[in-house]
């Protein structure tokens, strides 16, 4: 089976077994260097393993880590105070995981005002390049390998899919649009706006609803598009806990076995469901290595200045994407779940 890495260096980052708990870290290598962490909450496995590779990283360059997380997914208030109280305790860098991709402009352009690095982590806003750098999974690739994987596990049934899209917010967070605009070309359907999402006119694509990027959010999207049409076969999701419960959703009225799920995240709870069938093929991303990096530029920014670059031919820095399945297909580079669940999170 081949393999899809993006990133040289999350081989060595894996290798080295980068970890941590701490969510405050400090040494003396940089002085009185500090940086912040701010994510959308503190209790997502996602997020949990951003902590983790930024704490690692911290206290391994000496570096002074404040953690921020928003109550619920949404949370924009929290993320702007989390920033007003960086920019008020002289920060080095801030490492930011948007909720409101928009909204958090201004707060963010105060932070880069006051001589701050400010890198998006995941999620670039919007314009991207309100942020000093992304780092990041290349989202919409994350989509288009699910979307294809799909479109070739059904063949030719593929052209009279029955399509839900579980989506994340009704803001349309980058992130969101990105995956779902990528399964959606992925799976050979014509895209409206690429900016967003929900305004395309295949009549395959049953309709959107939004998950909160939660089990209990999945669950209640998928019975909403069920009740528009039972005969729904293929369901994309935003993440792994929303697939888990669009799944059980379908199970609940017996169909859990004859629908393709596919997803993104690449946890381990969600490389386990796809080894026991309960999503067919999830893209698999590397949130340590994303803050670890983050942490590694903002000593770089605070030692001499020098801003962190771009991935060559694209406006972000990519960490790297992998398609997880035991089902592989023609033309689809992929990983089976065993790789999977060496390299997953959570």
């Amino acid at each position: 089976m081949k393999k899809l890495i993006a990133s040289t260096a999350l081989v060595a980052v894996a290798a080295a077994g980068l970890a941590g708990t701490a969510t405050i870290a400090s040494a003396d290598n940089h002085g009185d260097v500090s940086a912040c962490l701010i994510t959308k909450t503190d209790t997502n496995p996602f997020f949990v393993k951003m902590r983790e590779g930024a704490s690692a990283a911290a206290e391994e360059l000496g570096i002074e880590l404040s953690s921020f997380a928003g109550r619920i997914d949404g949370d924009h208030e929290t993320q702007v105070a989390a920033i007003e109280t960086c920019i008020a305790n002289g920060a080095s860098g801030i490492l930011l995981t948007a909720s409101d991709t928009s909204s958090i402009v201004p707060a963010v352009q105060q932070a880069r005002d006051a001589g701050i690095l400010v890198i998006a982590l995941d999620t670039p806003l919007e314009p991207i390049d309100a942020a000093d750098m992304t780092f990041a999974t290349d989202n919409f690739l994350a989509g288009e390998l699910i979307g294809q994987w799909a479109a070739a596990a059904l063949g030719d049934d593929a052209a009279n899919a029955r399509i839900a899209m579980l989506d994340l917010a009704v803001s349309q967070p980058t992130v969101g649009v990105l995956r779902d605009q990528g399964f959606l070309q992925g799976f050979g359907i014509d895209l409206g706006d690429p900016n967003r999402w929900g305004d395309e006119d295949d009549p395959r694509i049953v309709g959107n609803e939004v998950t909160a990027g939660n089990e209990e959010g999945g669950r209640r999207a998928m019975e909403s598009l069920l009740a528009v049409d039972p005969t729904i076969n293929v369901v994309y999701t935003i993440n792994e806990p929303a697939a888990a419960g669009a799944y059980e959703a379908l199970r609940a009225i017996g169909r859990q076995d004859d629908v393709l799920i596919v997803s993104v995240d690449g946890g381990c709870p969600g490389v386990q469901n796809v080894a026991e069938g309960v999503i067919g093929a999830t893209s698999q991303q590397y949130p340590l290595l994303m803050a670890s990096l983050g942490i590694e530029a903002i000593a770089a920014w605070a030692a001499d200045g020098t801003a962190p670059e771009a991935t060559e031919g694209k406006d972000f820095f990519d960490t790297g994407v992998a398609l997880v399945t035991d089902n592989p297909v023609d033309g689809v580079d992929s990983i089976d779940t065993a790789e999977g669940m060496a390299r997953c999170w959570g």
